[in-house]
């Protein structure tokens, strides 16, 4: 038998694991005014999704979910345990979190992030508080969520700025199919 392997190229990351244990203390910055945030209701579909992650994760190589066949994407959006909620203006869509509550009463924000367009705007602290805010309205008993090296510069200072705590850091090497045509950064080649 003849085994086929996918071309990819090889990545390493330091993961960094965090955990926000109690509701953090306010106030917390409004989104600012022109802007709303609204939950996919009562889904996303499948399409919607690979536009939200393949371009707020372009840049950081966000490719894991990018491999899934659609129906196994649509298994993970059909499951009532999961949410997305994106964030707006008059223009259009501005980012989006996906809340992951199959760990209950653990919710892991498991993934957040802004379009290109949105980066220097401001909106990202504010964006990023309406996710916790809307995982503790819930009533969890905590968040946790991780974030790596290949993720925008600000996402691990930001999450710890919102209250979010470091558990570990961990070296992962990554085989990311080189179909998926992503930009991938020297400093994260093996």
């Amino acid at each position: 038998m003849i085994r086929l392997v996918e071309p990819t190229t090889r990545i390493v990351v330091d993961v960094t694991f965090l955990r926000m244990s109690a509701v953090p203390a306010g106030p917390f910055p409004a989104l600012p005014e022109g802007l709303a945030v609204r939950q996919l209701f009562p889904r996303c579909t499948v399409a919607h999704y690979r536009h939200l992650y393949a371009t707020v994760g372009h840049e950081y190589v966000w490719w894991l979910r990018r491999t899934l066949t659609d129906a196994e994407l649509d298994a993970v959006l059909a499951d009532r345990a999961i949410s997305i909620s994106v964030l707006e203006d008059a223009e259009g869509e501005l980012g989006f979190y996906e809340l992951d509550r199959r760990s209950w009463p653990v919710i892991n924000l498991a993934y957040f992030g802004l379009m290109p367009r949105a980066i220097g705007l401001g909106v990202g602290m504010p964006f990023l508080y309406h996710a916790i805010q809307a995982a503790w309205s819930e009533g969890c008993s905590a968040m946790t969520v991780n974030t790596c090296s290949a993720d925008h510069p600000r996402a691990l200072p930001n999450y710890i700025k919102a209250g979010f705590r470091k558990l570990r850091t961990v070296r992962e090497e990554w085989p990311v199919p080189n179909r998926l045509g992503m930009p991938i950064p020297e400093r994260l080649r093996i």
